[in-house]
């Protein structure tokens, strides 16, 4: 059993165990929720993290971190793993740590076949 809320591009569920569950995509990464990705993989993440589910006939792959009392689902791409590989501590010390404005899209160049 659980209870669903829909905000912006977050989804928040509330299960038995008491932990809140947030399917964060990437706009809505903040530096918080990208230093605990960065700690618990420290090397990037496979195959083997990745959780699969459908949410309203959408496929969703997401990586998962948890604190206290949240368990974050953040939706794997590209661009997060550039991020991670690229992350400094230091790039977002003049930033609130649950601001999404502070993780930029990274530069991403795609190879020419």
């Amino acid at each position: 059993m659980y209870i669903r809320v829909v905000i912006n591009q977050l989804i928040i569920f509330k299960m038995k165990d008491n932990f809140k569950r947030v399917i964060v995509d990437f706009k809505k990464l903040t530096p918080e929720i990208l230093a605990l990705l960065v700690e618990k993989y420290p090397y990037g993440y496979d195959d083997d993290h990745i959780i699969s589910f459908n949410i309203n006939n959408e496929l969703i792959e997401a990586v998962e971190v948890v604190t206290d009392d949240t368990k974050y689902l953040v939706k794997v791409s590209s661009k997060l793993q550039v991020t991670m590989q690229n992350y400094d501590e230091d790039d977002y010390e003049d930033f609130e740590i649950d601001d999404p404005k502070a993780v930029q899209d990274p530069e991403i160049i795609e190879d020419e076949d």
